[in-house]
């Protein structure tokens, strides 16, 4: 019998163990960043272990810091787990992607960017979103803080492998609807958990399609489907992404290795979902997780247990109401989810000679300072400061309350982030995931609209 690409990558990095128990996994890349970190460093000190492999072992700043004034780092936490990441890594000689730099950035984008991502790798980081690595065909998955240290005195990892589930997509997205809205559909119709013990690979014509940054989104949120892992085939717009980045130096001698990753016609997959997105609609959320969405026609549904009466409470909505409804104060337009370049130039085009409405208080945070430069060298920053928007300083930002940008108590906003739980934004912020571009309408419309009838 054939095997699927997870099982291809899995297999390949299995140092001890059967299959079915627990495995020891070689790890080829360890991404880290404040938060995760620092209890994992202490542990090698006080074991006076030394790091494995500092030259596999990767360092940025993104979750605390500041989009304005950056070096100015009022919060006390926030300055002391950024102070102690940078002391860290002089003292285990880890590189480090640090404040103002070029390379600096969201972990999630600034792998990509850079060309540590690749093919085949296995790809760890303390963050769940490290997921969205795997778009590259790479096992990429978010542990523990013990698992950090794990890592760091190993570069191995003990890990139970998951069952295989396909999620095949078809059909030519409608203009006006992108990959944001696939991801969220999914999870709006599967639930939150339907990944649970699963790696899940997306295939079909329609993931084929995507560009590598689109590809990304879809799987940065397998995680909000219960998944640890989303994977997708790399190919031609694969290695194209990678080619030429500084450290994919090994281009030309993995190339024919990275071919061969795929999931076999014959492989069996325990479990297949099959979604065809020509009518697929543009997806809003109303309530405190990804679950809880709808297409932008489609009402807000009845309340069938105490989580939905929980989550309308909290959101300061009814069943019945629909999109449009929502009385927006916020739009940020930002995350590791939606950060990315192309994400920033589809808002510009619904941007471009309009102003932001008078009840909105609208944000733009690149996802890395390569994105900020290439905007600004687009003339993009100018488009969204021009109708009102700010344009601020790489990081997560607004994705989290875990830095200054928080949404007001009380507040709608539209996020193109990729968790909408309670106090996520900000002690009783309410937030609302979309795409970038159903953002940028809201923006300028004060309400969500339909972006179909916008983007021409």
């Amino acid at each position: 019998m054939g095997r699927t690409l997870f099982d291809k990558v899995w297999n390949k990095h299995v140092l001890h163990g059967n299959e079915g128990e627990p495995q020891l996994l070689y790890i080829d890349l360890h991404l880290i960043h404040e938060v995760t970190s620092p209890q994992a460093f202490e542990g090698l000190r006080i074991q006076n272990r030394s790091l494995r492999r500092p030259d596999l072992t990767f360092a940025t700043l993104d979750h605390n810091v500041p989009t304005i004034d950056i070096f100015n780092i009022k919060d006390e936490i926030a300055n002391k787990q950024i102070t102690t990441l940078q002391k860290n890594a002089k003292d285990f000689g880890v590189h480090i992607f640090d404040m103002g730099s070029d390379e600096q950035g969201i972990v999630h984008m600034v792998g990509p960017e850079t060309g540590l991502t690749q093919p085949g790798k296995t790809i760890v980081c303390g963050d769940s979103h490290t997921a969205t690595h795997g778009a590259f065909g790479a096992i990429a998955f978010g542990i523990g803080t013990s698992e950090v240290e794990h890592v760091f005195a190993t570069q191995t990892l003990w890990q139970t492998k998951p069952k295989n589930l396909k999620i095949d997509i078809n059909g030519k997205l409608p203009t006006g609807v992108y990959a944001k809205d696939i991801i969220l559909y999914l999870i709006n119709q599967y639930g939150v958990d339907f990944g649970t013990g699963y790696a899940l690979e997306f295939t079909g014509e329609t993931i084929k399609s995507l560009s590598m940054e689109a590809r990304m989104t879809i799987c940065n949120m397998a995680i909000e489907a219960g998944a640890k892992y989303g994977m997708m085939q790399p190919d031609k717009t694969t290695f194209e992404y990678v080619k030429g980045r500084p450290y994919a130096t090994n281009f030309d001698q993995s190339i024919d290795w990275w071919q061969t990753l795929y999931s076999d016609e014959d492989a069996y997959f325990d479990k297949v979902i099959e979604l065809d997105v020509s009518n697929l609609e543009p997806q809003v959320t109303w309530g405190t997780n990804p679950e809880m969405g709808v297409n932008f026609s489609s009402p807000f549904p009845e309340i069938k247990d105490s989580n939905d009466e929980r989550a309308y409470n909290y959101m300061g909505l009814k069943p019945g109401q629909k999109a449009e409804d929502i009385e927006l104060g916020y739009v940020f337009l930002g995350s590791c989810t939606n950060a990315r370049l192309s994400d920033l130039v589809e808002a510009s085009h619904i941007v471009k000679g309009n102003k932001v409405h008078p009840n909105i208080t609208a944000i733009v945070v690149p996802g890395s300072r390569t994105v900020k430069k290439e905007a600004e060298a687009l003339g993009l920053d100018v488009i969204f400061k021009d109708a009102g928007f700010e344009w601020r300083e790489p990081g997560c930002s607004m994705c989290l309350g875990m830095n200054p940008d928080q949404v007001p108590e009380g507040v709608h906003c539209a996020s193109t982030s990729n968790r909408n739980f309670e106090g996520r934004q900000g002690k009783g912020a309410r937030t609302h995931l979309v795409s970038p571009a159903m953002a940028a309408a809201a923006a300028i419309n004060g309400k969500f609209v339909d972006v179909r009838k916008v983007v021409v």
